[in-house]
Formats: structure tokens, sequence, C-alpha cells
């Protein structure tokens, strides 16, 4: 939508429309993978994604937002974040300004799983302040909201473990340094029902609580062959998913 002359938007952008907001973040990814990770892994999905069903489902594709609540890997440096405050002013300005553009649905496609509580938040705030509708949406469901992990990884690989690691090796390969791979888990939770990844009890926690690779999880066996069935996996389940966001009204 950026590409688009203002002459434009009106005759092309319109109350059918769905604009589409990927989110990254720049955080500390352990010793093997960029920064970058998860604005990358947005950015691609989104693309494919409006690549492929946009114009059937009317969607017009935003300019990413990279430095989104990373406050959890805020131990290391490089990592660079928004304050919950800071995050939830900008998404109240981005939504008003949505609001002027005639669409009247916006979808939050969130790349890092720390931004998913305070993007549920923004979203009813911005569906009662301007009368969007909002969604949101994930590349791929993060073991810890419930998604699955890799056997070694115990139900609870969540950062720079095997799937992000292999999405990485099929996306971007060459930022990826598999010699300083290594699994970092914390299995003293493993016998736990309740407090764990995953599990019915939610605790707060930083990245280097469980050492200071800031891993959790076991990138050791990613391979790019993974990470293309993931992209590929979450770019068609997405597609149907837009279909229905394009569909969705409220009421009866």
């Amino acid at each position: 939508m950026a590409d688009l002359r203002a002459s434009e938007l009106a005759g092309r952008v319109s109350d059918r429309s769905t604009l589409v907001l990927p989110f990254g973040a720049i955080e500390q990814h352990g010793p093997h993978l960029p920064y970058s990770t998860d604005l990358i892994v947005a950015e691609a999905v989104a693309t494919a994604v409006v690549d492929a069903v946009g114009d059937t489902n009317d969607l017009w594709l935003l300019p990413s937002l990279a430095y989104t609540k990373s406050n959890e890997h805020a131990w290391s440096a490089g990592t660079v974040w928004l304050s919950a405050t800071t995050m939830l002013a900008v998404l109240d300005d981005i939504g008003r300004s949505v609001a002027l553009t005639g669409a009247r649905k916006l979808a939050l496609l969130n790349g890092h799983g720390g931004n998913t509580a305070l993007l549920n938040v923004a979203c009813r705030e911005l569906r009662l302040k301007y009368g969007l509708q909002t969604f949101l949406v994930h590349p791929f469901v993060p073991a810890d909201h419930g998604g699955a992990s890799a056997a070694s990884e115990l139900g609870m690989g969540i950062h720079a473990g095997m799937d992000e690691t292999s999405m990485l090796l099929y996306l971007r390969p060459e930022l990826v340094d598999m010699s300083l791979a290594a699994r970092n888990m914390p299995d003293r939770l493993v016998n736990n029902r309740h407090v764990r990844f995953g599990g019915s009890v939610s605790f707060g926690w930083l990245s280097n609580d469980f050492g200071p690779a800031g891993v959790i999880g076991d990138p050791t066996d990613a391979n790019a062959d993974h990470g293309k069935a993931l992209f590929e996996a979450s770019v068609h389940t997405l597609s149907e998913a837009f279909a229905e966001i394009a569909a969705f009204e409220f009421g009866a």
C-alpha cells in the first residue's frame, strides 16, 4: 500500500479491503541466528500470502513494524525494544491512520511471540476507538501459545529452536551459523503439568533466566527442508485464514 500514490487510494482501497501489518522484532536469537529473525519470517510470510491471495481477498501489505515488545531479551545488547506503553501508543496512531483510508479491516501478522498479549489488547482497543475490525494471526503458533515443537524440545521450544532456525536456513541461510547452535531447554519443567511453557499457568520470564545463550529450544537438527515445509504450510494456512477474514462480519 505504501507504493500507492495519494490519487489512487480512494479508487483502490475500500471498505472491502484488509490491510496487513507484519510485526517482527530486533532481538537476541541465541548465538546462531540474527537479531532480525522474527522480522524476516513475518515479512516473508506476509509477502507470500498477499502475493498468493491478495487480489482475491483485497489484501494490502503495509510496511512492517520492526521494533516491538522484546524486553524479555533486554539483557542482551543489540536488542531494540519498545515498552508496552509506547507500543500501544504506536498502535493507536497506526489504527487512527488506517481508519482514514476507508479500509475497515486491519490484520496484525505477528512474528514475535512476546507481542501476542499486547496485540490482543490493541485489537480490542482499535475496535472500540476506531470501529476497525481487527485480527491477530501468526506465521505459526508458538509452543507457549499451544503450538507444537520438536520432540527434543519437550513441547517447550519457543525461541531460536528447531522451527525458527529451520525457517532461517530456508529463507536466509547466509545469516545462520549452525556451528554455534546448541540445545538449551528448561528440562526441570518437563514434569510440570501446569507451570511450564504451554501449561495452564503462565509466568513472567526473561530469556536469560534459562541460561546465558538466550536459547529456549533445540536448533541442532534444524534444516532447510523442514523450514521450507513450515513456510509453505504457514502460507497455505494463512491464505485460508485471510479468505475468512475477508468474508468476516459481526452479527448473526
